[in-house]
């Protein structure tokens, strides 16, 4: 990992751009500070990495899934900033969706359903290993 974030300083250092997945995987449902900073963070990265011209993708997994149908609310404290990486937000992970009960408000919130990793047992996940394989820097929230 130390090489692969050297890697990516020099490359943002020459000003080429970088490739970041945003894995959200929080649970608005703790009520915690810690979640509704983790998420803001998060938000803040994808937001920071548009604003630099990088490539940047925001996925929901586990109890991350239930965060569309929170950020969607206009009193939500980060619903300004959801609103300005909407366009980056690739999915939310179908199997973590159905376990966590947010497949419905995440099809609500516009949000799409995920399932391009196979797994026994589930309706399919989000794969994240596919962001690894394309070269994409994976940071967790």
């Amino acid at each position: 990992m130390a090489i692969a974030v050297q890697y990516n300083r020099i490359r943002s250092i020459k000003g080429e751009t970088m490739k970041t997945a945003i894995i959200i995987l929080s649970d608005p449902k703790s009520g915690s500070e810690e979640a509704l900073g983790r998420v803001f963070n998060a938000l803040a990265l994808a937001s920071e990495c548009k604003q630099k011209g990088d490539e940047v993708a925001v996925v929901f997994n586990g109890a991350g899934t239930r965060w569309p149908a929170e950020l969607t609310k206009l009193s939500h404290p980060a619903n300004g900033l959801y609103n300005a990486v909407r366009d980056v937000v690739q999915g939310a992970s179908c199997g973590c969706a159905e376990v966590f009960g947010a497949t419905e408000s995440v099809k609500a919130c516009g949000v799409p359903i995920v399932k391009d990793h196979a797994l026994a047992g589930t309706a399919g996940l989000l794969s994240l290993r596919r962001y690894m394989a394309e070269g994409w820097q994976a940071v967790v929230f």
